[in-house]
């Protein structure tokens, strides 16, 4: 069984508010509906008898000993039961002319012993305050007759004398409301728990790296701007002292620190399923090294869905499928400049039908190559490894590998399938690449500040 961490389920919660607040909006709101509205108000009246004796063999005049008292308590079952018995109802039902069964009224009759006494309590519910005074008293009346009809018991007498209510018995509204809370707490808790026992996605502060054996190279902060064009994506070039683009030039300088005692040149970034933002991590990171006045290409290797062309506003009339189909020797023609200094791009091109053969094909491994000899740095935006085969023949290829997982979205069993794809294909994982991780959750986010952001160009 999962080990639940408290701390992470209550910030997993959070996520419930205002599920929590719809939910406790409207089962109060039924509960006050109910109560006040639909609920018929029930009045309760009660008397008390006491049977004084039981045992018709004493001498009249003879004061009453310990033992009259017990053989007095041990018959008060008995008496709760003629209390209750069609002889004494049907009387009281009759003389009050009431329009009910015995069984009718039994069900609203409670009959019990106070505490460990010879003293007989009855109640009576009515939804009419009077008329369950009445019911009470009469009961209380018939019972004496017939006790001392039947036992010849002398002394038995009617405490008190059942009052009209003034209020519902049954006006719960007050204990309804508690209830309704405490179901409400209760009802959202509980679904939030089972969705966060059965969550197996990746979250930011899992030991992440001893569950996959990855390290985490970077980690970017979630955007708190939504981007409305892929343009707006590029976020090193656009804001470059943002919080974000600060994180990818962290990503940067790890990444070259992970390969100190080799030349690093080609880079793969790629991430499970789609969403997970491996295209915005290909293209800052990219920027990133070309303000560090690299050479930089980027290569867009999704011949499904990639869209670089469209983060940079560039033709996507021919590409790399293109490229992979042609002539080799024709590599400048597929070469785009950016407006950004030192950067090149190499758009998809024409969806083709069959792209894995094409990136496993020698022609791609010697365009790898090619493009190693004529840049200081290539990135490869690959496509999702999900399903696909695309990426994990590339990792082959290349110097590194980055996978991207998405904060709460990737799942742990779709990241360790994909590391072991590309483990069986010898691709060197440089790491992993956390991406819209959430500001609040992470240490990473106040230790930013307390530094005063970095200071890298």
């Amino acid at each position: 069984m999962e080990e639940i961490n408290i701390k992470d389920f209550f910030n997993y919660l959070k996520h419930y508010i205002l599920g929590f607040i719809i939910v406790l909006f409207l089962a109060v709101s039924g509960v006050v509906v109910y109560d006040l509205m639909v609920k018929k108000p029930v009045y309760q009246a009660q008397t008390t008898v006491v049977i004084a004796k039981s045992d018709n063999t004493e001498i009249e005049n003879s004061a009453a000993t310990l033992n009259d008292i017990n053989a007095s308590q041990k018959l008060v079952s008995t008496y709760g039961e003629i209390a209750k018995s069609e002889l004494v109802l049907n009387q009281v039902i009759d003389n009050l002319g009431l329009d009910e069964s015995v069984t009718e009224l039994s069900k609203n009759l409670t009959v019990k012993p106070v505490d460990e006494t010879s003293i007989l309590s009855i109640s009576v519910r009515d939804p009419k305050a009077r008329l369950a005074a009445a019911i009470a008293n009469e009961i209380a009346k018939v019972f004496e007759k017939e006790v001392t009809t039947i036992y010849k018991v002398e002394n038995v007498t009617q405490l008190s004398v059942a009052a009209e209510p003034s209020a519902p018995a049954n006006n719960t509204l007050v204990r309804d409301i508690i209830l309704a809370i405490a179901i409400s707490i209760l009802v959202v808790a509980g679904f939030a728990f089972i969705r966060f026992y059965l969550d197996d996605t990746i979250k930011h502060n899992d030991d992440t790296e001893k569950m996959v054996g990855l390290p985490i190279t970077g980690r970017i902060l979630k955007s708190e701007t939504k981007f409305k064009r892929s343009s707006s994506e590029l976020v090193v070039d656009k804001s470059p002292k943002a919080i974000v683009s600060e994180n990818i030039k962290s990503l940067r300088t790890n990444l070259q620190f992970t390969s100190v005692d080799q030349d690093m040149k080609t880079v793969l970034v790629t991430s499970t399923n789609a969403g997970e933002g491996k295209s915005f991590v290909s293209a800052n990171l990219a920027i990133s090294f070309a303000q560090a006045e690299k050479s930089v290409l980027l290569v867009d290797c999704d011949m499904r869905r990639g869209r670089v062309h469209r983060m940079f506003n560039l033709q996507n009339t021919i590409g790399l499928s293109n490229l992979l189909t042609g002539d080799l020797s024709g590599l400048g023609t597929y070469i785009r400049p950016t407006k950004i200094p030192y950067l090149d791009v190499i758009t998809c091109g024409t969806y083709p039908p069959n792209p894995s053969e094409l990136l496993a094909s020698k022609k791609n491994k010697k365009l790898v190559g090619m493009l190693r000899d004529h840049y200081d740095i290539v990135i490869f935006d690959g496509a999702p490894v999900g399903g696909l085969a695309d990426s994990v023949i590339l990792s082959g290829f290349v110097d590194e590998t980055l996978i991207v997982v998405r904060d709460g979205m990737t799942t742990k069993a779709d990241l360790i399938t994909a590391r072991d794809a590309m483990e069986k294909v010898g691709a060197k994982i440089a790491g992993l690449v956390f991406n819209a991780v959430n500001r609040k959750s992470t240490k990473y986010y106040n230790t930013y500040y307390y530094y005063g952001g970095s200071q890298k160009k």
